[in-house]
């Protein structure tokens, strides 16, 4: 009876050195990627075109704080409805899957065996399982929902973190653009410190992006700039092009 005793306290010693370490904040990084880049970017091309506009400094700060209250209201909406869509749809097929168990049940048990046998297990290795699961329906449900719908249960609370994570992260990142107005009285002088400072920003914000999301940092810091650079120019040329007329 001590050999068993001693290989249960070997396992414990083994899970307890080997620590995993999986990140698992995907979704509140997706919501910070996708508010600090807009945030980043149509505050940006937004100041510039106002810029290019011949606009006074004060002016281009009111219509940018307008736009990034705007949009983080906006953003943030976006994301609240988005979440609440998934939790929507998550419980909709909960809902049919429990119905398909409870009428077809024999079917949904052989739906299990083709799910197992695609991982390499055969009839007397699988079986067993089956039969756990059909005496335990909780398990059986959760078991349908994840391997046969692909879907994981959703946080409660995801779609109220959502927005606000996504409306805060745009109000930060569209104050980057805007801060050079708010002390640099001459409109020119003031672009051009913006373009430094939001350039600068959107390389540290891309490779950062890259490195959270497995991509290569500097390819990712140097599309990223590229992109607010290209929206910028866009709107400072439209503005431009107007101005002309």
């Amino acid at each position: 009876m001590v050999k068993p005793v001693q290989d249960e306290e070997n396992q414990r010693l083994l899970l307890d050195d080997h620590k995993e370490k999986h990140f698992t904040s995907g979704e509140v990084v997706r919501d910070i990627i996708i508010g600090v880049s807009d945030g980043l970017t149509v505050p940006f091309a937004l100041a510039a075109g106002l810029s290019g506009a011949d606009a006074s400094s004060s002016l281009v700060l009111t219509a940018g704080l307008a736009e990034v209250a705007a949009g983080a209201i906006s953003m943030g909406l976006g994301g609240y409805l988005a979440a609440k869509s998934d939790a929507d749809h998550y419980y909709r097929e909960l809902q049919r899957e429990q119905d398909e168990i409870d009428t077809v049940p024999d079917t949904e048990a052989a739906e299990i065996a083709d799910i197992l046998s695609e991982y390499g297990l055969g009839p007397e290795e699988y079986g067993p399982v089956v039969t756990s699961l059909r005496n335990n329906p909780k398990a059986w449900l959760e078991f349908m929902m994840k391997f046969e719908l692909g879907l994981e249960k959703p946080d409660p609370r995801r779609a109220l973190t959502s927005a606000a994570t996504i409306a805060l992260a745009y109000v930060v990142g569209g104050m980057v653009p805007l801060s050079p107005y708010m002390f640099v009285a001459s409109v020119d002088s003031a672009m051009m410190t913006s373009v430094v400072v939001t350039l600068a920003a959107l390389l540290f914000f891309g490779y950062v992006k890259g490195r959270f999301t497995g991509n290569r940092p500097f390819l990712s810091a140097i599309q990223t700039a590229i992109i607010g650079a290209l929206a910028s120019s866009a709107a400072y040329g439209m503005a431009k092009a107007v101005q002309a007329i």
